[in-house]
């Protein structure tokens, strides 16, 4: 839980505590609260968008095409790693011709 969370959270037992000190029933405070909730993440979804029917969906699509985007990178940085490797060892083995004094054979 991040501090901001535990911030939101323990102001919110204070301000109940403080309610049901002054008689308010803890019952229809956490009534209160949970319609509070609700009504705020309807908002935020809304602002984003994700209100409607069609938002589950999108969001399953967003998830696949992210997963997709990953894989499609971790391909390319393999392949960039297995070219570099094989143009590595393609030096090493001409540098190990031309210390054998093999270019003859190379250079035909």
């Amino acid at each position: 839980m991040t501090s901001v969370a535990c911030g939101a959270e323990a102001l919110l037992t204070s301000l109940m505590a403080q309610a049901e000190g002054r008689g308010v029933d803890l019952v229809t405070l956490r009534a209160l609260v949970e319609e509070s909730s609700q009504a705020g993440a309807r908002r935020a979804l809304e602002s984003l968008g994700l209100d409607d029917e069609r938002a589950r969906r999108d969001m399953d699509e967003l998830r696949e095409l992210l997963s997709a985007w990953r894989d499609g990178k971790r391909t390319a940085w393999r392949a960039v790693v297995s070219w570099v490797v094989r143009i590595a060892l393609a030096a090493l083995l001409i540098g190990i011709a031309v210390r054998l004094g093999l270019t003859g054979l190379i250079v035909r």
